[in-house]
C-alpha cells in the first residue's frame, strides 16, 4: 500500500507543469502582454480597468485614473478594499521627473489603550469586530493624490463609481467565491447584511449588484471634498456607529487624520533601482530580500532548481527577522532603514546562509540607527503604483449605518507585548502589510506594479524583479511564473519562528526540486489561492511604449490605448 501511495506520489510530481498552447514565450505564460502607446491600466477587476481607461480618454491623467479605479474596486471588489481602508502610492512625475511616496495610513483610536487589552484578558488584538478597527485613510489618500497630481475635478473622477453603485455590476467568479467565504464570519455584525446581502443573499458570480448607500457617500465625498469624510456627517455616523456597538473610533480621531507624503527608498540590483515605501510598511523586506540575493548567482541557478529556491527562502527568512524586530510608525521609533537596506549589511547577512541546510530560527541583525493593487500610465510619462486594502480580505465586519462600505481591521497588526518596537500605542499606525512598488533604470521611469497578498507582498516583488532581470522574463510571463512562498517567519505581532516555516511551491516546479528541498530540511506544503495577485505597467526605456500585465491568479485585467 504505501508503495502504491509513493509512486502516486511520484507521478503526480513528475508531471510536467501546467502549460499553455503558445507559440511564443515560455510555456507558463498566460497570455501575450499589452502594449498601446497614449495610457494604460492594469487592475484586478476588468469594469475597474475600463474605467481607468476612459478616465484617461476624457483627459485625466494616470492619478485621476487611480483614483477613479480605486474608487470603482471599492464597489466591485469589496472582498479587498474600499475607503474604510488604507492607502499607499508610488508615483513618478513626468514635469520633475521624480518619484514621491505617500502613506495614507491611519492611526489607531486614542482613546483605546494596552492597559484595555490587558484587563479584557487579550495577548493578541482580536481579527474582527470593532478592537482592530483603526482611522480608514484612503480618502485623504485620494485628495492628497489629487491636490499635488491630479487634474480633473473629483466629481468626474468618481462619476463613474457613483453610476456602477446605483444601476449595479454583474458580480465576478472570484469575487463572489470571496465574498460567499466571507458572509458566514462577518454577518453576524451590525450592517453587513443590509449592505452586502440585498434580499437576505449574497451576490453571486453574473448577478446584478448595486450598493446605493455606497453611491450616496460618495456623492457627499465628491461634493463636500476629504472632510466631508473625516469631519462631516459621514464621520459622525461612523463615529456614532462605534460608539453603539463597543469601538473606541471617534469623531476626533477622524477629524485630526493626516496622510504623510515621504521619500521612496531604493536599492540598487543588478543596475535596476527597486523602489519601495519606508516603514510603517513592510515593503523595505523585499529590498533587504534583494540585496542578500545579489550574490548569488541566480539567473544560473535557474527558476525551478533547489540552489534558487533554498536560496530564495533563506534570505526570505533573514529579511522576515528584521522585519518582526525593527519595522513599526516611525513616528514612534527610529527605524534604521539606510542601514537595513545597505549592501554591507547584506553581505553580512549573507553569510549566515548554509546552501545545505534549512535555518529553523533565525535572530534579527544588529543595526543601529486580501488587498488591491492598481497601476496606471499616461500619455504624458505619468505613472502610479497604488495598493489599498481593508485587510483580511472585506475587514472588520463592521459596516456604519447607510454608508455603504466596511471598515479595516489593521489595528490586528499591533504586538501587545511591552516594549516591542510595533507595541499598541494611542494614535500609533500599526505595521502594514500593502506595499506599491516601482523599478527605474539610469533614473528613468521602468516598471510600475505590485502583488498584493499579505506577508506574500514583499517575497513576491523580489520575484517579480528576479525574473525581470536574471531570468530574462517579459512582464506577464514575470506574474505568471510560478511562485515560491514561505510562511511562519517571526512577526512584528509577536510570533517567533522555531522550527523554519512551511515553503510552498506552485506547480511547475519539478519533483526533482522538492525532493532536494525537503533532504535540505524544508518542510513542504500544498497551498492554493496564497500566491498573490499581480498588475504591472512597464515603459520601453527607448521608445515610451507602454506594456501591460495582469495577474492570471485572479480575475484582473489590463488594457490599454
Amino acid at each position: 500500500m504505501r508503495r502504491h501511495i509513493w509512486m502516486l506520489f511520484i507521478a503526480v510530481f513528475t508531471l510536467p507543469g501546467w502549460s499553455y498552447d503558445r507559440v511564443t514565450g515560455h510555456d507558463f505564460a498566460s497570455r501575450s502582454e499589452v502594449i498601446a502607446v497614449n495610457g494604460m491600466a492594469a487592475t484586478s477587476q476588468p469594469l475597474a480597468t475600463q474605467v481607468a481607461l476612459d478616465v484617461l480618454k476624457q483627459g485625466g491623467n494616470a492619478i485621476d485614473a487611480a483614483i477613479a479605479a480605486n474608487a470603482m474596486l471599492g464597489l466591485v471588489e469589496p472582498t479587498g478594499c474600499g475607503i474604510g481602508g488604507d492607502l499607499y502610492a508610488i508615483v513618478w512625475d513626468a514635469k520633475t521627473e521624480k518619484l514621491y511616496g505617500l502613506n495614507a495610513s491611519g492611526r489607531s483610536p486614542k482613546s483605546l489603550t494596552l492597559d484595555y487589552f490587558k484587563q479584557q484578558g487579550l495577548d493578541k488584538i482580536p481579527s474582527h469586530g470593532p478592537l482592530p478597527v483603526s482611522v480608514p485613510g484612503a480618502v485623504d489618500g485620494w485628495f492628497e493624490l489629487h491636490g499635488k497630481f491630479g487634474k480633473l475635478p473629483m466629481t468626474s473622477i468618481l462619476q463613474p463609481a457613483i453610476d456602477y453603485a446605483e444601476q449595479g455590476f454583474p458580480v465576478s467568479e472570484l469575487i463572489a467565491y470571496y465574498l460567499g467565504r466571507s458572509a458566514p464570519k462577518l454577518s453576524k455584525y451590525p450592517g453587513f447584511t443590509e449592505t452586502y446581502m440585498p434580499g437576505g443573499a449574497i451576490p453571486g458570480k453574473g448577478d446584478v449588484f448595486a450598493n446605493p448607500r455606497l453611491a450616496n457617500t460618495y456623492k457627499a465625498i465628491a461634493k463636500g471634498g476629504r472632510d466631508a469624510f473625516y469631519k462631516g456627517d459621514i464621520a459622525k455616523t461612523i463615529a456614532n456607529y462605534m460608539k453603539a456597538n463597543g469601538g473606541f473610533l471617534s469623531y476626533d480621531d477622524l477629524a485630526s487624520h493626516r496622510s504623510e507624503w515621504v521619500e521612496p527608498v531604493s536599492a540598487n540590483y543588478r543596475g535596476y533601482d527597486v523602489w519601495e515605501l519606508p516603514p510603517n510598511g513592510q515593503g523595505i523586506a523585499a529590498l533587504q530580500i534583494l540585496n542578500v540575493l545579489e550574490g548569488f548567482d541566480v539567473s544560473a541557478m535557474g527558476l525551478d532548481s533547489a540552489d534558487y529556491v533554498h536560496a530564495f527562502v533563506e534570505a526570505k527568512k533573514l529579511a522576515f527577522a528584521d522585519r518582526a524586530k525593527y519595522y513599526a510608525d516611525t513616528d514612534f521609533n527610529q527605524i534604521p532603514v539606510p542601514q537595513l537596506i545597505s549592501k554591507s549589511y547584506a553581505d553580512k547577512r549573507r553569510q549566515l546562509i548554509d546552501m545545505s541546510k534549512a535555518a529553523k530560527r533565525v535572530d534579527a541583525g544588529i543595526v543601529h540607527g486580501d488587498t488591491i493593487y492598481l497601476t496606471t500610465a499616461d500619455k504624458h510619462g505619468n505613472m502610479v503604483s497604488l495598493i489599498q486594502s481593508n485587510y483580511r480580505g472585506m475587514g472588520s465586519g463592521m459596516v456604519p449605518d447607510d454608508l455603504g462600505f466596511m471598515l479595516q481591521d489593521r489595528g490586528e497588526l499591533f504586538a501587545l507585548e511591552e516594549g516591542h518596537i510595533n507595541v499598541y500605542e494611542p494614535g500609533k499606525r500599526p505595521f502594514h502589510t500593502i506595499i506599491p512598488a516601482f523599478i527605474t533604470k539610469d533614473g528613468k521611469p521602468w516598471v510600475s506594479f505590485g502583488v498584493m497578498g499579505g506577508a506574500t507582498q514583499p517575497q513576491a516583488h523580489a520575484q517579480i524583479v528576479i525574473n525581470l532581470v536574471d531570468f530574462g522574463m517579459n512582464l506577464q510571463e514575470a506574474g505568471d511564473a510560478p511562485r515560491i512562498l514561505h510562511t511562519g517567519s517571526s512577526q512584528p505581532t509577536g510570533e517567533e519562528m522555531l522550527d523554519g516555516g512551511v515553503l510552498s511551491l506552485e506547480e511547475g516546479f519539478s519533483f526533482m526540486t522538492r525532493r532536494q528541498l525537503l533532504k535540505r530540511g524544508h518542510v513542504l506544503q500544498q497551498n492554493s489561492g496564497s500566491f498573490g495577485g499581480y498588475q504591472a505597467i512597464l515603459r520601453d526605456l527607448k521608445t515610451g511604449v507602454y506594456y501591460g500585465a495582469s495577474e492570471s491568479r485572479k480575475d484582473g485585467q489590463a488594457a490599454g490605448y
